[in-house]
């Protein structure tokens, strides 16, 4: 059975530590400036104070698999505004790809996400295989935002 896992802010250094080594490992992060900035306390702490913010919270969580973690995301719901759901972060772990595991998880992410007042979703992305997953979930292109990154968006069924 495939379940969401919130992980709250005194456990948000682990999130941190997975995502690091997710980064390096797909190969998102390759300069060593990239490097510091995703370990600096200047991203972290930020990102960690939405965690608090009410209504426009931050959430870190686990995709959960028969008790075993199998990926993880990042969002931010803005209530206060337009119900968008802004994804940071979406991924499953290397071992877990494959057989439409990131598509059940993203099935399951819509569910969670929309109970908790997302109306549609927005991202950006880096690498032509995170472009074409995100196509077959439903997601077009959106242009580019003000760093030059490639931006999708799915709106309501």
């Amino acid at each position: 059975m495939l379940k969401i896992e919130e992980i709250p802010l005194e456990r948000a250094s682990e999130f941190w530590n997975i995502q690091y080594r997710y980064l390096i490992n797909d190969g998102f992060l390759v300069t060593e400036e990239e490097k510091e900035y995703f370990q600096s306390s200047e991203y972290r702490d930020t990102l960690e104070s939405y965690m608090l913010r009410i209504p426009d919270t931050l959430h870190m969580v686990y995709f959960v698999r028969d008790d075993i973690r199998i990926g993880a995301s990042q969002f931010l719901t803005f209530k206060s505004e337009d119900g968008k759901c802004f994804i940071l972060d979406f991924w499953v772990f290397p071992e877990f790809r494959g057989n439409g595991t990131g598509h059940k998880c993203f099935k399951l992410f819509e569910e969670y996400t929309k109970n908790d007042g997302a109306l549609y979703y927005a991202l950006n992305y880096a690498k032509d295989d995170s472009h074409r997953f995100w196509i077959s979930n439903g997601f077009v292109d959106n242009g580019v935002d003000e760093y030059g990154s490639f931006l999708m968006i799915k709106k309501k069924d």
